[in-house]
């Protein structure tokens, strides 16, 4: 009889035990991990991750109210260096997909794996970028929501608002691939339009408020293009141009509310969630990035900082849709 019971009482701690590692696994199962790494901080970057992390949250709960998205973030900060480890770190978390935001975010994971789905936002020509062999059809693991600006629009805007004759400046990092296809676009519109233009390349925020105050007396406005260098100093950029007088386009609507004049442009956050939707698909509907094409941004929006508007002489109500 004791043996008996002995029996029974092992049976029954291992069918408890057992119960307990399929509860935990069925937990595990409702978990989705995500890795994010971010390029450097800034508005419209912060503003994609925050848009992603949303979209895809919701979406995951309306498919399955008990599933949950873990997302482990690392942000490089503009430095190589971190980018390269950072990506390595989140590979070898295996977790179900990644993000990557901003161009050099993407090469760096790209390059850690060829088989995790990574989805990337803020690139603006991901093939241009190797990330995939077509925009149209990657065949890669990479696919995601672009930021290719309406580089066309956005100069004829700023046409429209420009007080005088003299060309228009186009300020930028050289060194972003990112800036330099926008900028030629803007300069093949420029030629095509007969309007003359004044570049300017920096490559540190010690020279931005320098470069602004050189453009002053030579030009009737300032483009800038979505560019990673513009955008985190759009603060000094903005002060100095007000001081001059001068009205400021923007590549994206985040940077005309940190200090720009006007843009009809991308939302970034909306920019994140079309992101997030793409990795809905990808995580719960198992849709491959290598059939996946890159999609550019559904939405865009005419953005008025009224202050600043008012600040160089120009009425808000005047500036209009291109």
């Amino acid at each position: 009889m004791k043996k008996y019971l002995m029996g029974l009482i092992t049976l029954i701690m291992a069918m408890v035990v057992l119960a307990g590692c399929s509860s935990s696994s069925k937990s595990d199962s409702k978990t989705i991990n995500v890795g994010i790494l971010q390029n450097v901080q800034h508005g419209s970057l912060d503003a994609a991750r925050n848009g992603f992390k949303s979209g895809l949250t919701e979406a995951v709960k309306k498919h399955d109210k008990s599933m949950k998205v873990n997302y482990t973030y690392m942000n490089a900060q503009g430095d190589q260096s971190n980018v390269n480890s950072m990506s390595q770190q989140l590979v070898q978390k295996k977790p179900s997909l990644m993000l990557a935001i901003g161009t050099q975010a993407a090469q760096g994971l790209a390059k850690k794996t060829k088989t995790t789905p990574i989805i990337v936002t803020a690139v603006t020509d991901p093939k241009g970028a190797g990330l995939v062999k077509s925009n149209n059809k990657p065949n890669t693991n990479v696919t995601g929501a672009s930021d290719s600006a309406p580089v066309e629009k956005q100069m004829k805007l700023l046409k429209s608002i420009v007080k005088n004759d003299k060309p228009i400046g186009i300020m930028y990092n050289s060194s972003e691939e990112n800036s330099v296809l926008l900028v030629n676009r803007a300069k093949k519109y420029a030629k095509k339009n007969n309007i003359a233009i004044k570049t300017v390349s920096v490559t540190s925020t010690n020279d931005v408020a320098s470069a602004v105050s050189g453009m002053k007396n030579n030009v009737s406005g300032i483009y800038l293009p979505t560019d990673n260098l513009m955008a985190s100093s759009m603060k000094t950029i903005g002060k100095k141009a007000r001081e001059a007088k001068l009205p400021v386009v923007t590549g994206s609507i985040e940077m005309a509310q940190d200090g720009g004049t006007t843009t009809y442009g991308i939302n970034y956050k909306d920019l994140g969630k079309q992101a997030g939707d793409m990795a809905y698909q990808v995580l719960i509907n198992k849709k491959k990035p290598q059939t996946m094409a890159v999609e550019t941004s559904k939405t865009l929006k005419l953005y008025v900082n009224k202050a600043n508007a008012k600040e160089i002489g120009i009425d808000p109500s005047s500036i209009t849709k291109p």
